[in-house]
C-alpha cells in the first residue's frame, strides 16, 4: 500500500513538472509576441474633452506609444502638439484616448456650436413645444422628419381643408437648447429651441415653413436614411372623401333676343292741287279751280 502511495505521489509531481514547463513557455511565447516599443510619441486627451471645448495646453499630454499610430494621430512623430492647440472639439474624446484630426474642428474655426457645423451646412433654429419636440426626445444627434400643415395659397379646391406634406427628411439634430452632447442614455431632455443641421436650400425651407405654417417634428430611425416620396395629405382624405377638383359642367348659355323695334313713320297727307280747268263759253272764257268756278 506503500509503494501506491508512493506511486502516485511521484505520478503527481512528475504532471505538475510538466505543466509547469508548458506553461513557462506558453508565458514566453506570449512576451515575445508583444510589440516592441518604438519610441512614438502620441499625443491624448489629459481628461474627458467635450463636444465645443477648445483645446489648450492642459488638456492634452504626450506618452510613448508602442506599435503603430492610429491614422490621423497628433503627436510629436506624427504631427505637432500645436495642430491640436487652439481648436474645438467636434466629438467626444475621453482620457487617454488619442487625439484624430477628423475630431477636432478646423483651425481658427473656434469652439463652441459654430465649429461643429461641417463645411456647406447651416444650423436653424426651430422654437419647439412637448409636441413639436416629442416629448424632449429630440436630442443632439437625432434624426428627424418635418412636416407642415395650413392653407395652400390659390388652391383649386377649397373643400379639401388643412393640407399637410413633409417637406424635409433625415436631418440631423445639430443641439437642444443649449445641449450640443449626443444624448447616450435615451433620456428625455426638454428644451424650447432645437438647431437642426441643413443645406442653404433646406434653410430657406425650413423658415419659410415656421412663419407660416405649423411645424411638426417626426423622430426616425438614424440608421434608416432612405428618403421616401409622399404625396401629402388633406382634411378631406380624414373623412374618406376625394380631395380631387369637382369637375363643374358649364351653365347653359341663354341667348336673350331683345324686341325688334319698328318705328312707325306719321303719314302727313298732302293737298294734291288739280289744274285750273278753262271753260269758253262763246267770247266768255271762265277759269274753274278744284271744280269751282271763277
Amino acid at each position: 500500500m506503500y509503494r501506491r502511495l508512493i506511486f502516485v505521489l511521484v505520478f503527481a509531481v512528475f504532471i505538475a513538472g510538466v505543466s509547469s514547463i508548458v506553461l513557462y513557455r506558453l508565458v514566453i511565447a506570449s512576451v515575445q509576441k508583444q510589440p516592441k516599443p518604438t519610441g512614438h510619441e502620441l499625443l491624448v486627451a489629459a481628461h474627458d474633452l467635450s463636444i465645443g471645448d477648445l483645446i489648450r495646453d492642459g488638456d492634452v499630454k504626450e506618452v510613448s506609444w508602442n506599435g503603430d499610430l492610429p491614422a490621423n494621430a497628433l503627436g510629436k512623430n506624427a504631427l505637432l502638439k500645436n495642430d491640436a492647440i487652439g481648436r474645438g472639439v467636434v466629438a467626444p474624446v475621453y482620457a487617454g484616448e488619442p487625439i484624430i484630426d477628423g475630431r477636432l474642428a478646423a483651425r481658427g474655426a473656434g469652439a463652441g456650436l459654430a465649429a461643429t457645423i461641417p463645411l456647406g451646412k447651416r444650423a436653424v433654429a426651430l422654437r419647439v413645444n412637448e409636441v413639436v419636440g416629442l416629448a424632449g426626445f429630440v436630442s443632439p444627434g437625432m434624426r428627424v422628419d418635418v412636416l407642415v400643415a395650413g392653407h395652400a395659397p390659390g388652391a383649386t379646391n377649397p373643400m379639401s381643408g388643412t393640407l399637410s406634406r413633409t417637406v424635409l427628411q433625415n436631418i440631423e439634430v445639430l443641439s437642444a437648447g443649449q445641449n450640443i452632447e449626443k444624448n447616450t442614455n435615451g433620456k428625455p431632455e426638454a428644451a424650447e429651441v432645437v438647431n437642426l443641421l441643413v443645406t442653404p436650400e433646406q434653410a430657406e425651407v425650413l423658415s419659410l415653413a415656421e412663419s407660416e405654417a405649423k411645424v411638426q417634428l417626426v423622430l426616425r430611425n438614424p440608421l434608416d436614411t432612405e428618403e421616401q416620396s409622399t404625396p401629402g395629405s388633406s382634411v378631406a382624405k380624414l373623412f374618406g372623401q376625394s380631395d380631387a377638383v369637382p369637375v363643374v359642367k358649364p351653365a347653359p348659355v341663354v341667348v336673350v333676343r331683345k324686341p325688334r323695334v319698328v318705328t312707325a313713320l306719321a303719314v302727313v297727307p298732302v293737298a294734291v292741287s288739280e289744274p285750273p280747268i278753262e271753260i269758253f263759253s262763246g267770247s266768255k272764257r271762265t277759269v274753274a279751280q278744284n271744280g269751282e268756278g271763277h
